[in-house]
């Protein structure tokens, strides 16, 4: 493994990468106080949308570019074989390079799946983990909740002049195939990913222009989908958990977050009830607060 920065602090401000297994594997960090990795979306969203600075004023954010996003980490089966199972195998050399006795991880969206499996899986690493608009699972069930809560917003927002362009984003999904396509989607239906997005249109249109994504297809090497159902295993999870949803969130709403609640033992549940998917962005301070709190009082001395 060629290290770059072999001679520096792992954890000091700016950017880091390494190699492994032939991928470049980079993180940026900013903040200062306790260690808390964060793990974005998607899967194939780039970091930048999940930056938190009302965080960063109590805590060390470690934000992760999950492989694949670019071109020197991809995988040589991309856009293939970006499982669970090889992000956390990732993750854990990156939280062993830190070189803290434990880190908080948090997920965001596909990025809670990530840190869900991980929690159960490597828990030796965590103090922590905050499972923020996750589900514990994907399949026909998930898309049948996302769909009646695509209509349920579809019918808030009839007449409005940008809804057509929302929901054709939404009916584009299933034949992404490239880059473009990826991101194309990705800010296309992110007005709905808000509980107020065209009501703060001049403050969140530069958020949703600044979205980068990458095509990451979902399938394993053998181009078999990844079907998550963790109920049984969070059932099991020893780390202290947080959930953090939005009330308005019609990808991984309130019922998955009550649902992650009572069925991780001990866990903490904060809905954010003016927020859909992106809670750190529409009430960044009742989101910082909520996470900080948790990671202090969780928190390694």
């Amino acid at each position: 493994m060629n290290d770059s920065l072999a001679h520096t602090d792992p954890l000091s401000p700016g950017t880091h990468s390494y190699r492994l297994g032939g991928l470049v594997q980079r993180y940026h960090v900013h903040g200062s106080g306790p260690v808390c990795v964060a793990h974005s979306g998607g899967p194939g969203i780039f970091w930048e949308y999940l930056r938190m600075p009302a965080l960063e004023e109590h805590l060390t954010m470690v934000y992760v570019e999950p492989i694949g996003t670019t071109e020197d980490s991809r995988l040589p089966a991309h856009p293939h074989g970006y499982t669970r199972r090889r992000y956390s195998s990732f993750l854990e050399t990156l939280i062993n390079r830190l070189r803290v006795p434990k880190v908080h991880l948090l997920g965001h969206s596909h990025g809670a799946f990530v840190a869900a499996y991980h929690a159960v899986h490597r828990p030796g690493q965590l103090a922590g983990v905050v499972l923020y608009d996750g589900a514990p699972v994907t399949g026909p069930e998930h898309a049948a909740e996302a769909g009646r809560m695509v209509a349920e917003f579809a019918g808030k927002h009839a007449g409005h002049p940008g809804l057509p362009d929302v929901l054709a984003a939404f009916g584009a999904m299933s034949g992404i195939s490239d880059d473009a396509q990826t991101e194309a989607v990705a800010r296309g239906v992110l007005p709905s990913y808000f509980a107020n997005y065209w009501g703060n249109e001049e403050r969140l249109a530069p958020f949703r222009d600044a979205v980068r994504a990458a095509y990451i297809s979902g399938l394993d090497e053998n181009r078999t989908p990844e079907v998550i159902d963790d109920r049984a295993a969070l059932k099991a999870l020893t780390v202290p958990a947080l959930v953090v949803v939005g009330r308005h969130d019609v990808i991984c709403g309130v019922r998955w977050g009550t649902e992650l609640h009572e069925l991780i033992p001990d866990a903490r549940l904060r809905i954010l009830e003016n927020s859909g998917h992106m809670g750190h962005i529409e009430e960044p301070e009742l989101f910082a607060e909520s996470v900080r709190g948790f990671v202090l009082e969780t928190a390694e001395v």
